[in-house]
């Protein structure tokens, strides 16, 4: 049996991940995470209950009768996550906070804490399973629940990392997990999932950024080259946004969508959608910072990546650049890639790593 840390969040996943690994039989101990003050310049941000989290998850802890305490990390949030945030979109990027986050905290700061308190490891809630190896490796493979399955998140993340987490509820779906919490009669049994970026909450990005990042605004310029409308920074948009552009759409009610971001010329390019619309439907992209959860993929071969969280596992050819990045040639044509955003990479259920759109 092992000594755990559970990152206990306040919701019902790592909860029941505490439940199983206490019926095991495991030293089961528990931690929430403090990463964010929801204030900043005297401004409150967005919705961020990380009071009502903690007052959850103690009574998680209490209910199970293990240890319970709570870490401040706010610093390490503000240098390691905040701080990538800002600077990846005062550069144009499209960051994924809630990638960064599992590497730099839950897995990264969370996991040296409790290493050197005498933990063997860290638990959370994941939906994503890990498969011990008989080299002494270990992989992390698609959660079952199709519909949670949270690997994609987890594609920055070193194999010294991938050993020392622990993922309990991977096997299960959702249904299971929250039948396991009433039957346990754990407190946050009936808690709604939490939504938003990785322990910022509910949080407006663009109110959020406007903290950090002065508007300048540009034109947006249409397909004709015609100007019809003014942005306020490009900082504000992504590739494939449709919301938010503040251009009407046509007779035809056809909507525009964000294609390109010229920052020589400060403009905003929109277009009508169309299949294969160019600069927003793409056959190849390249990736750079390439990392690997095992064995690097050396060589040229087919595999499966998914380009964002929600999108479906897709085949496409990898061609690694022998510099850190990979030329990736899809078989189908993808939708708003953005520059910063992670390109997680498969092989069947096995995820392997991933890179960052450039």
């Amino acid at each position: 049996m092992a000594r755990l840390l559970v990152a206990l969040s306040g919701g019902v996943d790592s909860a029941v991940a505490a439940l199983l690994l206490k019926e095991q039989g495991h030293d089961v101990h528990a931690a929430y995470m403090r990463t964010w003050m929801n204030e900043e310049g005297g401004r409150l941000l967005g919705e961020c209950p990380w009071e009502e989290d903690v007052v959850n998850a103690s009574g998680v802890a209490q209910k199970l009768g293990i240890p319970f305490r709570v870490i401040n990390l706010i610093k390490d949030y503000r240098e390691r996550i905040v701080e990538y945030l800002v600077d990846g979109y005062r550069r144009g990027l499209t960051p994924n906070p809630d990638i960064m986050c599992n590497r730099e905290m839950k897995f990264g700061v969370f996991l040296r804490q409790a290493l050197a308190d005498g933990f063997e490891g860290v638990a959370t809630g994941h939906y994503t399973r890990r498969r011990d190896n008989a080299d002494g490796t270990a992989d992390v493979l698609e959660g079952l629940d199709c519909n949670k399955d949270q690997s994609y998140f987890l594609a920055l993340l070193r194999q010294e990392q991938v050993q020392r987490a622990w993922f309990p509820i991977g096997h299960l779906q959702k249904p299971q997990v929250r039948l396991l919490a009433r039957n346990a009669g754990l407190p946050n049994a009936a808690r709604k999932d939490s939504q938003g970026i990785c322990f910022l909450g509910k949080v407006n990005i663009n109110e959020f950024l406007a903290l950090y990042i002065p508007d300048k605004p540009g034109p947006i310029v249409n397909a004709a080259g015609a100007i019809v409308g003014q942005h306020r920074g490009l900082h504000r948009y992504t590739i494939g946004q449709r919301k938010g552009i503040d251009v009407p759409s046509n007779a035809d009610h056809e909507h525009y969508v964000v294609v390109a971001k010229d920052f020589e010329t400060n403009a905003l390019h929109i277009a009508f959608e169309h299949p294969g619309l160019p600069g927003l439907y793409a056959g190849e992209a390249r990736v750079k910072s390439l990392s690997w959860l095992n064995a690097a993929v050396s060589g040229e071969r087919d595999l499966l990546v998914r380009v964002r969280y929600r999108d479906p596992a897709t085949p496409a050819h990898f061609i690694p650049d022998g510099a850190g990045g990979a030329h990736i040639r899809f078989y189908e044509m993808q939708r708003g890639l953005a520059a910063g955003q992670v390109l997680a990479l498969y092989e069947g259920e096995v995820l392997l790593g991933g890179g960052v759109f450039c």
